[in-house]
């Protein structure tokens, strides 16, 4: 055979794979996105600052702490021993550009998300932090805070001395006794993925996850349960939540039932709601609106205004940090991050008035009590709730206003 036969087709392969790898390589380099320049304005970050964290740092730490606690939400002292208790947490994080974005760096942008709700790429525009870093580095700082700040801030009452404490100041402020706290759940809303469907879908049209808070006279929050999807109801969050297991087996060392005063029956303490949650002896709502007695009216108002004192926390957390009041575009772990940070916060801040105004005296002479009975009939739950409504309405437990209130209310 001749030489030229054999090699000619063994010529026409090579050929063949030669131009099949050159068109491979002119497909990649088709498909690959032509890469933006890097921004000069990012470079600049070294000699000219986090553009407004400069000002704040070198002008208003120095000339204008009010403007200094209204940007970061906390005054300078507050900001520093934050920083240094959740510094090592976020170093160990590994956040990302650590060597040119500082701890205080990353919590004084994170603050700054908290109490705006700016998106990411508008914060890149006002501290040349890119908004990629910047969405990596902000949940790892809230669950920092969230790590270091629940220990003493977010924990819930563990001795009959605290929640006597708790009760004290719902009698003294809101005028309701042996209230333990104000229970009530807010929808935290989020851009949920496509892949989860409706199942983080409210009755609002949006997509949720559950905020369940008991709150105290004071307007602190002593219990939170988070992350629920938005399709289950608030009486549903609680059946499921910790807090519905200590009400019912009395496992949190709560007070011994007590007569009010100038009672004779002794009936228990009790966490007061809307009508959103079951009706327990121990888990007070209002009287059905029909029909009602001037009586179970008087009840209704008193509830009613004991009651929204964990409506106005609500407010005060999501006005205080306006992350909360428009959807977050982020993942369902990342707004629970955020939110508890969130909480911690805003206990946090009260420290220093709670601290001045801790006036109704401490209760040392009252004993721990062990665990009691459980649940108890719907019959005995409607008793308490008339043992109160008897008392709101007798000379011992009325006040001067309650009948004016009602009117304006029926008007």
């Amino acid at each position: 055979m001749d030489l030229n036969e054999t090699l000619l087709p063994l010529a026409g392969i090579i050929v063949a794979t030669v131009m099949l790898g050159v068109s491979l390589k002119l497909k990649q380099k088709k498909s690959i996105k032509k890469r933006n320049p890097p921004r000069k304005w990012f470079s600049r970050r070294e000699s000219q600052g986090l553009g407004i964290l400069k000002m704040v740092n070198e002008e208003f730490t120095l000339e204008d702490a009010d403007s200094f606690k209204n940007f970061f939400r906390m005054s300078k002292e507050k900001f520093d021993f934050l920083l240094n208790l959740i510094e090592k947490d976020i170093e160990r994080a590994e956040l990302p550009m650590q060597n040119t974005i500082s701890a205080k760096h990353g919590l004084e942008i994170t603050l700054r998300f908290l109490a705006t709700g700016e998106s990411f790429r508008s914060l890149m525009f006002s501290t040349r932090v890119h908004e990629s870093s910047i969405s990596r580095f902000v949940p790892e700082v809230c669950r920092a805070i969230h790590k270091q700040l629940r220990i003493n801030h977010l924990e819930m009452p563990s001795t009959t001395e605290e929640w006597m404490w708790i009760s004290e100041g719902f009698n003294n402020l809101w005028q309701f006794p042996h209230c333990l706290g104000a229970l009530d759940g807010r929808h935290i809303t989020f851009r949920a993925p496509k892949s989860e469907g409706s199942y983080y879908h409210n009755y609002k049209g949006s997509d949720s996850i559950v905020l369940l808070a008991l709150v105290d006279a004071r307007y602190r929050f002593i219990y939170v349960n988070l992350g629920c999807n938005g399709r289950i109801s608030d009486g549903g969050v609680f059946r499921n939540s910790k807090l519905s297991e200590i009400l019912q087996k009395n496992s949190a060392n709560l007070p011994k039932d007590q007569a009010l005063p100038g009672r004779s029956k002794a009936i228990p303490f009790v966490v007061v709601a809307d009508d959103a949650f079951p009706s327990k002896t121990n888990l007070m709502k209002p009287f059905p609106m029909r029909g009602l007695s001037l009586q179970h009216r008087r009840f209704n108002y008193r509830l009613s205004r004991a009651r929204r004192v964990v409506e106005n926390a609500f407010g005060i957390l999501a006005n205080r940090f306006r992350v909360l009041l428009n959807p977050i575009s982020l993942n369902v772990e990342k707004v629970e991050a955020i939110c508890l940070a969130c909480v911690c916060f805003h206990n946090y801040l009260l420290e220093d008035i709670l601290t001045e105004n801790r006036g109704c005296g401490d209760i040392t002479d009252i004993p721990r009590i062990g665990n009691q009975a459980g649940n108890r009939s719907s019959s005995d739950a409607r008793a308490v709730r008339e043992e109160l409504s008897e008392y709101f309405s007798a000379p011992e437990g009325q006040v001067d206003w309650q009948d004016e209130q009602i009117k304006s209310f029926n008007s």
